[in-house]
């Protein structure tokens, strides 16, 4: 069943996406919202055709639209998922889920009652290092995975000032001053993406409080009361384990290079990522499986279509596929197209217009994006007193059908990539 869908928030990433939603053979028709006719325009004017135009997210919803994606300011968009699912339409919504446990218990609540699809956007999910250690795990080589680390690392000053003057206006600074722990689905997402049958029990933050006197993240300033820049969470997991994260914004790290890594300790074998190599090693055996997540280009940094994006912000919407990903199962419409986030962009689209024809949930639905978010929220509680250990309590899995769309991707074979390396090496010493 194909349907139509209304982009609400056509900026820097709701921009990019409606060129992968206007090309999904699933979706027939795109409507838009935005507060900035310009900004629609713009889109229009590379191409894209917008059916029709709202002035305001109500008189979406209330048309015949099916769907929305929701693109607005990070802590909206609870309350807008829960506008468009109690409008009767399915909805995809940029990370965070919510920034409130009861809005998120009430998306996972409605989407039991309505059986209306429900996708956050989490881009770790395709992270190509991610990727490529989930299919490790399905594989049964890592064991029983009981310790794993997130790092969502992205200093301010590489795009994050111009990020927040685009869509802050005059009173940037007041909105720049997000709580880090409330923005943590590119660290917990990449951990739970990987070990999706486990999830946090408990957790204990810190934060480092901001010293750089800018105005940013300054309480008086801050419209969450935030001077925060820097937080540290460790978190317990239902089998005994546990995974850190940390979300780092004043940070001498290259953030545009990779902004996120992770590392995964096994029982029997491991997988640890660094900023130019990564390897998966057992207890005998070392094998550098760097080559496996690399990602090309998928437009020049230099497009017309970045030009409103930082150019210290613009690796993240050019990077496209790497040999780990399951790139066989998508349109043959989006060859070409512009991707990022390591490949990820062209899997959420399609995860999203599939799971809505199909009639059935996605990988990222509200129950998981319920385990990518809540944790950061009570993370942040924690941190707020003083590092407290506090329960976090699991919504559960999804009651409904799931569709795992790489479900029948060729198992990784790790014996035959450790064969090459090996031969490799012999080659070299000849």
């Amino acid at each position: 069943m194909s349907f139509t869908l209304g982009i609400v928030g056509i900026g820097q990433f709701g921009s990019h996406f409606a060129e992968l939603f206007a090309a999904h053979p699933e979706i027939d028709a795109l409507y838009a919202v935005d507060a900035v006719p310009e900004r629609i325009d713009a889109v229009e004017a590379r191409g894209v055709t917008f059916a029709k135009r709202f002035d305001t997210l109500e008189d979406l919803l209330a048309s015949d639209v099916d769907a929305v994606a929701i693109f607005t300011q990070r802590w909206t968009h609870g309350e807008h998922a829960l506008a468009a699912l109690r409008a009767g339409k399915h909805v995809y919504s940029a990370v965070p889920m919510a920034i409130k446990e009861e809005e998120i218990r009430a998306i996972t609540e409605e989407v039991q009652r309505t059986g209306l699809v429900y996708m956050m956007g989490e881009t770790s999910q395709y992270n190509a290092a991610v990727v490529l250690a989930r299919r490790i795990h399905r594989s049964g080589a890592f064991g029983e995975v009981f310790y794993a680390e997130g790092d969502y690392v992205h200093d301010m000053d590489l795009g994050f000032y111009d990020a927040y003057k685009y869509s802050g206006g005059e009173n940037w600074k007041a909105t720049a001053s997000y709580p880090p722990l409330l923005y943590p689905t590119h660290s917990i997402g990449g951990i739970l993406g990987v070990i999706g049958e486990r999830h946090a029990t408990s957790v204990s933050a810190l934060g480092r409080p901001d010293t750089r006197g800018d105005g940013v993240f300054d309480k008086d300033v801050s419209m969450f009361g935030n001077d925060v820049s820097n937080a540290f969470a460790l978190f317990g997991m239902d089998n005994g384990g546990a995974f850190r994260t940390n979300e780092l914004r004043r940070v001498g790290y290259p953030s545009h290079k990779r902004e996120s890594r992770f590392r995964f300790f096994g029982e029997d074998s491991s997988f640890e990522e660094t900023i130019d190599v990564t390897y998966w090693h057992d207890k005998k055996r070392v094998l550098d499986v760097t080559e496996q997540i690399a990602t090309g280009a998928t437009m020049s940094l230099d497009d017309p279509r970045l030009a409103d994006v930082s150019p210290a912000l613009r690796d993240a919407f050019v990077a496209g596929a790497a040999p780990a990903h399951h790139q066989e199962r998508l349109p043959k419409e989006f060859q070409g197209l512009p991707n990022g986030h390591e490949g990820a962009h062209h899997f959420l689209v399609d995860d999203f217009a599939r799971a809505v024809a199909d009639g059935m949930q996605p990988m990222v639905n509200a129950w998981q994006a319920a385990r990518y978010t809540l944790p950061g929220v009570i993370a942040h509680q924690s941190m707020n007193q003083a590092g407290e250990r506090l329960e976090i309590r699991d919504l559960g899995d999804c009651p409904l059908p799931v569709q795992d769309l790489d479900a029948d991707q060729e198992p990784i074979d790790l014996e035959a990539l450790y064969a090459a390396q090996e031969a490799a090496k012999g080659t070299v010493a000849e």
